[in-house]
């Protein structure tokens, strides 16, 4: 009866130290990969999307870190949310307005950009073996778009709004850039 009451008591300090340390942790890994919302406002048109910004570091980002033919978070920490007041087209497919998470697929020629309906406390899984926490059953879309190579390495992971004949949700990091073409209409 003594060691289950000192295995209860040591278990309890524990989850109580877990607990306690875990927001701290978070506050770290902030640190390293500053959250950022980046916005995109035209007449009655507002999108807002909230990630965290990782960097380089000297580290081989595509293929390696992130690895190619699996669902990345697309930033760092929690999930990347992608929010619109408005109905969008995107890349053909429509989105109604609303919150998404963003999730993406790179590959070495394509990305699959995700826009999917469930929000995520944290954007892997440990469940998971530390894959992303994604429910591919809660896709809203899946649209594909080429990757495109930029000539000077981006430091920081960076998603941002390009206008032009068409808007563009531009998502870029080393030497790699996709760009979502997003119809307002």
């Amino acid at each position: 009866m003594k060691i289950f009451k000192w295995v209860l008591i040591t278990l309890g300090v524990l989850a109580l130290a877990g607990f306690l340390a875990f927001p701290y942790l978070q506050e770290q890994t902030k640190k390293a990969s500053p959250e950022v919302t980046t916005n995109y406002t035209s007449s009655d048109l507002d999108i807002n999307v909230t990630y965290s910004r990782p960097s380089k570091k000297g580290r081989e980002i595509f293929g390696a870190l992130v690895p190619y033919g699996e669902t990345w978070r697309t930033g760092a920490n929690e999930a990347t949310i992608f929010e619109t007041n408005k109905a969008l087209t995107i890349n053909e497919k429509k989105l109604p307005a609303g919150k998404y998470t963003l999730w993406t697929v790179p590959n070495q020629d394509s990305w699959d950009v995700v826009f999917n309906k469930s929000e995520y406390s944290w954007g892997i899984s440990v469940f998971k073996g530390g894959k992303a926490s994604r429910d591919e059953a809660k896709d809203e879309i899946v649209v594909t778009v080429p990757v495109q190579k930029v000539e000077q390495s981006i430091e920081q992971f960076t998603i941002a709004f390009e206008e032009g004949e068409t808007l563009m949700l531009t998502l870029a990091w080393d030497r790699t850039k996709v760009a979502v073409p997003i119809v307002t209409k």
